[in-house]
């Protein structure tokens, strides 16, 4: 376990809406630790972390985080659902299909599948 990744954040320009999007999406709960951190539980589905407050956030490049998922339309309709903005359409690479969003916050990250359009 020494050195093993097990812990991520992520700057928020809207913590509120952060937390309702992933809460919705994907299921996660949240503790708050002032106004301005909330920390993430993704319990068995994956990587623990926070969301810090950054009023001032702006689009920037940087490490893409990427959910897998064996219903790929399905979760898109969620991200959407949710208040999610697509940013690249689902596509088709070697071994599989995936989507980017950029969730309220102002984070993007994706969602792949390995399984064929139905």
């Amino acid at each position: 376990m020494q050195e093993k990744l097990n812990y991520v954040e992520f700057s928020s320009c809207d913590l509120a809406a952060s937390k309702t999007f992933f809460q919705q999406v994907f299921g996660w709960t949240f503790q708050d630790y002032g106004p301005e951190y909330s920390a993430f539980f993704a319990g068995e589905a994956g990587l623990d972390g926070g969301f810090y407050l950054d009023r001032d956030k702006t689009p920037a490049a940087g490490a893409l985080l990427v959910f897998y998922s064996a219903e790929l339309e399905n979760c898109l309709a969620r991200v959407e659902a949710a208040g999610g903005q697509i940013t690249k359409a689902v596509f088709s690479f070697p071994g599989g299909r995936r989507f980017h969003f950029s969730e309220p916050g102002g984070n993007e990250l994706a969602v792949w599948s390995d399984k064929a359009a139905e």
